[in-house]
């Protein structure tokens, strides 16, 4: 079954943190037959040299050139029109997939066609791959992933694969925070999901990541998905009223108790 891989990088990603992304995509037990990667702006020189070096050694590779940088919503939905195959993978450039990762997700939505997404848990690591803080588990069943959708985001979104033509017709992603909005709209047209229970990625993770998901302007952007999940009515109006509430706190809470709440709590 023939795949893509979707990634999208911007000026301020590292080129050792993309080698190694990449080099995970490409020691896959199942490999990809196409990588699409969104240049998503003007890049360094440094990141250049390491895109051009592995498109020497590896043809699956191709570049999409955007001028400015629109953001990873746009830039993804751009990147999905240059998928050749329906079964897309997603892969971020700074983390690291295991090396049966695509075997296993393929074999999957090859053997189960009703499924439209399908995510897996994540190993979250600082610094180096074999520190691992955390685990972030989610549901398996549709049924409990609709359910946990309505107060938390259902898909570890580095780690899904899915089919292009269920996302470009749910509307594709939308604004920060993309994947969430994707999901919600999929979830109210009764696509189907599911997510495997065991760990296919390794995900980068540091202070500045719990410093993104706090803020007023995370808030204000969490504030808008969850108005927009109530105009579609996959929220009732006391869903919603709840998730803002909690929203609202833990988006302003410093930085040190935020991050204890997603790696004691939320994890």
């Amino acid at each position: 079954m023939s795949f893509s891989v979707l990634m999208s990088l911007y000026i301020k990603e590292r080129p050792d943190f993309l080698r190694q992304s990449l080099d995970s995509v490409f020691i896959q037990t199942l490999p990809p037959d196409e990588v699409i990667l969104v240049e998503d702006g003007p890049l360094t020189d440094e990141l250049y040299s390491v895109i051009n070096e592995y498109k020497k050694t590896h043809s699956q590779l191709k570049s999409v050139t955007l001028e400015k940088n629109g953001g990873l919503g746009n830039a993804l939905n751009v990147g999905l029109k240059h998928c050749s195959n329906d079964l897309v993978a997603r892969m971020d450039t700074d983390d690291i997939a295991k090396s049966n990762r695509f075997e296993l997700q393929v074999e999957y939505m090859r053997n189960h066609p009703e499924i439209a997404v399908c995510s897996a848990w994540v190993d979250e690591f600082v610094d180096n791959p074999d520190n691992i803080i955390a685990v972030k588990k989610i549901p398996s069943i549709h049924e409990e992933i609709y359910v946990y959708a309505k107060k938390r985001c259902p898909i570890n979104h580095p780690v899904v694969i899915y089919r292009k033509s269920a996302v470009i017709e749910s509307g594709g992603y939308g604004p920060f925070p993309e994947d969430y909005y994707l999901w919600g709209n999929m979830l109210k047209q009764n696509y189907k999901f599911h997510n495997l229970n065991e760990s296919l990625l390794l995900f980068r993770s540091s202070n500045d990541v719990y410093k993104r998901r706090g803020g007023w302007k995370y808030f204000k952007a969490m504030s808008s998905l969850q108005k927009y999940l109530y105009k579609i009515r996959f929220l009732s109006y006391k869903e919603y009223l709840y998730n803002m509430s909690i929203r609202s706190v833990v988006s302003l809470l410093p930085n040190y108790w935020r991050k204890q709440i997603y790696t004691h709590l939320l994890r």
